[in-house]
């Protein structure tokens, strides 16, 4: 595992392109893009004010950046660096922006969640969307891209409309058996909506393209309901994660309850293997030490090293055998995990100075060997699973792992 040297980063701004070829990262109101290969500046644009959010086109050809506070959208391009594009909401606002699948099309939404602006960047022409629901998670496209979810909110009373991203023209209007919208989500396969209610209620329902209401399901009444919802790449399976701290598996035929995994405090299994961190450190001989001690014996002599122990917590579940795999303690609160986009390995971050992997051969704790106080709040993996970036609050680096990496134990 090989580490490069930091650079400088706001607000965790660092994305890769979907095609892995750049690094894109925010410095204030710099846009800097970088080869991913050797981290050279191939571009840096200059915005009208700081960069609250970055995001690719699907293409790799465009880069967003929104100032929020200014109501501001900037849009570069790669091929052709002295072109540029600005949109100004104005008085409206802005609190959202995102592409849509082709890259083509900005997705605006205006403050208050008054309306969706939807922009194109080759025809300039502007179409709106009105009644967006502020909730976690209002905009759900397909896969494939072909069509748009959205979840509305009109007369006190929730829905949701389909539309065709090449036209934006509407697909399909329904009204939804919700109190009030948390979210809406695509399977990856595009054939099934998932949309879940408050958490104030347990409901989470189950459409088909045409807006037919397929099933609901409700774990329990009268206690904090859904906290999370997470389709499986196949779209067999959809997790939910609840508020009673467990985990339910719906399976795609019935929409019933396949399974139920649960955090209890103790393990009890012999088959689970749990890893947990410790730190150890180094035996030193006080007889032998100088005084005063130099700079080198006195970093040894209060320097700790981090290791995994077999004998709180990321769980992993085995989901073709339906049971708890593996639980790693941390020392630190889990800040965030994400798995490769291409193997079965997990990074871990908890807000210090190492970085966490696990795959089925064990468990490897790694320090990040950079100068200053680098605590590793959040990452993102590279497409091709090889490299990442690690994040602290002002810097980055980049990590690269070996391809054997993964059978160390």
């Amino acid at each position: 595992m090989n580490f490069s040297e930091c650079f400088k980063l706001s607000g965790q701004l660092c994305k890769f392109s979907p095609d892995g070829k750049y690094l894109a990262s925010g410095v204030q109101y710099r846009l800097v893009v970088r080869s991913t290969n050797t981290l050279q500046i191939l571009q840096l644009f200059t915005c009208l004010d700081q960069i609250q959010h970055i995001e690719w086109s699907s293409d790799s050809l465009f880069i967003l950046c929104a100032m929020y506070k200014r109501g501001i959208v900037q849009v570069w391009s790669l091929e052709q660096p002295g072109w540029h594009c600005k949109i100004d909401e104005g008085s409206a606002g802005l609190v959202a922006s995102c592409w849509s699948p082709d890259g083509r099309h900005i997705l605006n939404t205006t403050e208050f969640h008054l309306r969706i602006t939807v922009w194109s960047l080759c025809t300039k022409s502007v179409s709106y969307i009105k009644y967006p629901k502020a909730c976690q998670q209002a905009i759900a496209f397909t896969k494939d891209g072909r069509y748009m979810a959205l979840a509305e909110r009109r007369d006190c009373k929730d829905y949701v409309s389909l539309f065709v991203c090449n036209d934006w023209q509407l697909l399909r209007h329904f009204d939804t058996e919700t109190q009030d919208i948390a979210g809406i989500e695509w399977a990856p396969n595009g054939c099934v909506l998932a949309v879940w209610d408050t958490c104030l209620e347990y409901k989470i329902l189950l459409y088909s393209l045409d807006g037919r209401l397929l099933s609901t399901y409700c774990a329990y009444e009268w206690s904090l309901g859904i906290k999370s919802v997470s389709w499986s790449p196949s779209s067999q399976f959809l997790a939910i994660g609840s508020y009673d701290e467990k985990v339910r598996i719906l399976n795609h035929v019935t929409w019933k309850k396949i399974s139920e995994f649960e955090h209890p405090i103790t393990v009890a299994s012999p088959k689970t293997v749990v890893y947990k961190e410790t730190e150890k450190s180094p035996v030193v001989k006080m007889d032998k030490l100088p005084f005063p001690p130099s700079k080198k014996a006195a970093s040894s002599l209060f320097s700790t090293k981090s290791k995994y122990n077999i004998p709180n917590a990321v769980w992993i579940w085995d989901m073709q055998k339906m049971k708890l795999f593996v639980v790693l303690e941390q020392l630190c609160p889990v800040q965030l995990f994400q798995w490769d986009p291409c193997r079965s390995r997990l990074a871990v971050c908890t807000a210090n100075s190492r970085i966490y992997l696990w795959s089925p051969a064990g468990c490897v704790s790694v320090q990040v060997p950079v100068e200053g106080d680098f605590q590793v709040v959040s990452l993102c993996w590279h497409s091709s699973g090889d490299s990442m970036a690690l994040m602290s609050k002002e810097n980055f680096c980049m990590c690269y792992l070996e391809r054997e990496a993964e059978e160390v134990k």
